[in-house]
């Protein structure tokens, strides 16, 4: 009988437990896609106690414990830190079977060396003990970054963010980590969405730009596109819960621009031309760049409207969405292509039965000139855990060059996540590894292994211009 979490956790051979131990434990990390707080690092913030870096703004979390019937005073509401951890605690073991409960064993042992079950009986000694250890200088955001073996961190940041707290991590010369933005220009081009108008006016302001049509909207996106790559930006991100695509002339997309700014209603069909039109001319500045481009499609969000109005978005209200992606995805990336403008790009879906499809797209694309210029993102948020993982892998593989893959990302807000980066890389190496052991791969290990350490690092660090 194998001890719960033990060294050869999801290791279940001794070909994985080689190539996890010899060539994907000690490689470092490129995170980069995360909602990590760049104020924080700058900051290097420390934390009052475990309740704040565990279950602030982890809406995993507050999923689990909703359904576990905790009242919201003790998630999100006014509930004192101890009783929402507590609160917590009791949660974890109903989490039997979900990656919650693998990923916050993991983040007790690896980040404060507690080899605990979590249950109410040792919330108390877990209290204590991470608290204790938070209180100390070793458990700031810079050094929890360095203690796991961080080498670049990716923020996702508001095309109007002004970027001063990367640019005060970027003058400390005493900081070795390179924390970078990555431009997330969705306000501008979700044009049915509350808010659009004003943020178009904020836009203007920080870009010094007066946008009175669609053609000083591209100026002013423009600018911001080069304020962010002198700042050191490589990589756009995209939340696009639906893909769209609808022909339009400038003219067009101009009067519907020009609608929503004086609050008329937009249509769907309008919405998908103007959408259209500004992620092709988007990703031509990525392209002129060297910027990657990622899309995170198929997302279903806010779908409660009664906590929506009461807590806002990103509070544990979506789920997985279900559209046609393939048609209107391949006509998208080959209009942009047509210019030649179609940047590296990375394609994340939310519904893993989208995985052959994009698998099978980004094959389409391909330019025979940049290695994997296309690629299949890892499995994200509700995917990324081993039973998601391993389908990703195994598409991009049977139709693909799993070789290639740019790897595992946190897409997170917690600095105690990146032990999802080992979860990922044992489970990576029990697939290649079980392979093997079945004669489906030669026995070469050091053949397997640099596909391994390839995944887990170096492919990132020869994709992305950082």
């Amino acid at each position: 009988m194998r001890m719960f979490l033990d060294e050869n956790f999801l290791l279940t051979g001794m070909t994985a437990e080689i190539l996890y131990e010899e060539y994907a434990r000690d490689m470092p990390i490129i995170d980069y896609h995360c909602h990590l707080s760049p104020k924080e690092i700058a900051e290097n913030k420390t934390y009052k106690n475990i309740t704040e870096i565990w279950l602030g703004g982890d809406h995993y979390k507050w999923r689990a414990m909703r359904s576990n019937g905790i009242d919201e005073e003790l998630i999100t509401g006014n509930g004192s830190d101890y009783d929402k951890f507590k609160a917590w605690a009791k949660t974890v073991p109903y989490c039997l079977g979900n990656p919650l409960y693998h990923w916050s064993h993991l983040e007790l042992k690896r980040y404060f060396d507690m080899d605990v079950i979590i249950n109410e009986d040792t919330a108390d000694e877990i209290w204590e003990k991470t608290n204790a250890m938070l209180s100390t200088a070793e458990f700031t955001t810079r050094k929890l970054l360095e203690k796991m073996n961080v080498k670049v961190v990716c923020t996702t940041d508001d095309a109007i963010d002004s970027l001063e707290y990367h640019k005060m991590i970027r003058q400390d010369k005493d900081f070795d980590i390179k924390v970078l933005p990555a431009l997330r220009p969705d306000k501008g081009i979700n044009i049915q969405n509350e808010g659009f108008a004003e943020w178009i006016d904020k836009l203007g302001q920080v870009s010094n730009v007066g946008i009175s049509n669609y053609d000083d909207l591209k100026k002013a996106l423009k600018k911001r596109v080069d304020f962010f790559h002198h700042e050191g930006c490589r990589i756009s991100d995209h939340g696009i819960d639906r893909i769209f695509y609808a022909e339009a002339t400038e003219e067009e997309v101009d009067q519907i621009f020009q609608k929503a700014m004086a609050g008329e209603a937009i249509s769907n069909l309008e919405s998908d031309k103007y959408k259209t039109k500004i992620m092709i001319y988007l990703a031509s500045l990525y392209s002129d760049l060297g910027w990657a481009m990622q899309l995170h499609i198929g997302a279903l969000r806010n779908n409660n409207s009664k906590m929506m109005k009461l807590l806002g978005p990103d509070t544990g209200y979506d789920s997985i969405g279900d559209w046609e992606i393939a048609e209107p995805l391949a006509r998208l990336l080959d209009e942009i292509n047509s210019s030649n403008q179609l940047p590296k790009t990375i394609i994340y879906s939310l519904n893993s039965k989208d995985n052959d499809v994009i698998a099978t797209m980004i094959g389409n694309f391909q330019d025979g000139k940049i290695p994997g210029k296309l690629q299949f993102g890892t499995a994200w948020w509700f995917n990324d855990q081993k039973d998601g993982i391993e389908k990703q892998i195994k598409s991009l593989a049977s139709l693909g060059l799993l070789r290639r893959f740019v790897g595992m990302v946190t897409d997170s807000r917690s600095f105690l996540s990146y032990t999802r980066h080992e979860y990922f890389r044992r489970v990576l190496c029990n697939v290649v590894g079980n392979w093997a052991d079945e004669g489906e791969l030669p026995y070469d290990i050091e053949l397997l292994g640099s596909m391994i350490r390839e995944i887990s690092y170096e492919n990132a660090i020869n994709y992305f211009d950082i």
